[in-house]
């Protein structure tokens, strides 16, 4: 099993690709396979998303892969005012809901009971298949500063 362990910058030259929903994404250890059908087990530091685009390298350093953020069923929560997409925006993210922001729509994983709020506030929902590239949050894609404290794996790991 071929198996990744660290980012590295993007390149052109990479061996494989590996299409991951956001859900895989958000994971720092795993166990999948390439879209050529390899078995691979990636093993990264834990706090940061995978993003379309990232490449990621064996352990020998003898492999590069490409991500690729696979295309999901998403629900696009859309209006001309900016006041009541910032209001749907509060209420998704009071909900931790990852949100990808866009200029007029807020992009989520399609969820019923998220758009029934948001066309209760006004604003009008649609689906369509795409890549989900949330918000990385304040912190980035980072975990927050707390979290390492009480996680004595990830405290091993960082």
């Amino acid at each position: 099993m071929l198996v990744l362990t660290e980012r590295v910058e993007s390149t052109h030259l990479h061996s494989h690709t590996l299409t991951l929903a956001f859900e895989l994404r958000q994971k720092a250890r795993f166990k999948t396979r390439s879209d050529s059908g390899e078995t691979i087990g990636v093993m990264l530091p834990r706090g940061r998303v995978l993003r379309g685009g990232d490449c990621l390298q064996s352990e020998d350093g003898a492999v590069t892969v490409r991500v690729i953020a696979a295309l999901e069923e998403v629900s696009l929560a859309c209006c001309d005012d900016k006041l009541l997409l910032a209001k749907a925006s509060y209420h998704l993210g009071n909900r931790h809901m990852p949100l990808q922001i866009e200029e007029g729509c807020l992009v989520y994983q399609k969820d019923h009971v998220l758009d029934e709020m948001v066309r209760n506030l006004g604003l009008s929902v649609s689906h369509e298949m795409r890549s989900f590239e949330p918000e990385p949050g304040a912190y980035g894609d980072h975990a927050h500063p707390h979290d390492s404290a009480h996680d004595p794996v990830r405290s091993r790991v960082s």
